[in-house]
């Protein structure tokens, strides 16, 4: 499980169920497990705290900006 954070001021956004050693590149919006403080402005997610724009939203997932985020745990080996 990984908590994903803003780069900017490390605000907590949101865990994430990550499986797999590959990069965060996109997260499924069905493997979110707990959101903490961000959110949705137009087509973007972003923080709640500093408006850092986190990732672009589309139907099922969200493309993550690399550079926006931090995060910290364990990925789910397959």
């Amino acid at each position: 499980m990984l908590t994903i954070k803003c780069a900017k001021c490390k605000t907590k956004l949101f865990k994430y169920k990550k499986i797999g050693q590959g990069k965060v590149l996109r997260c499924w919006k069905s493997k979110i497990t707990r959101l903490y403080d961000g959110e949705i402005q137009a087509k973007n997610f972003v923080c709640g705290n500093c408006n850092n724009i986190i990732a672009e939203i589309k139907d099922d997932r969200l493309d993550m900006n690399s550079e926006a985020f931090t995060y910290s745990g364990t990925k789910i080996r397959k």
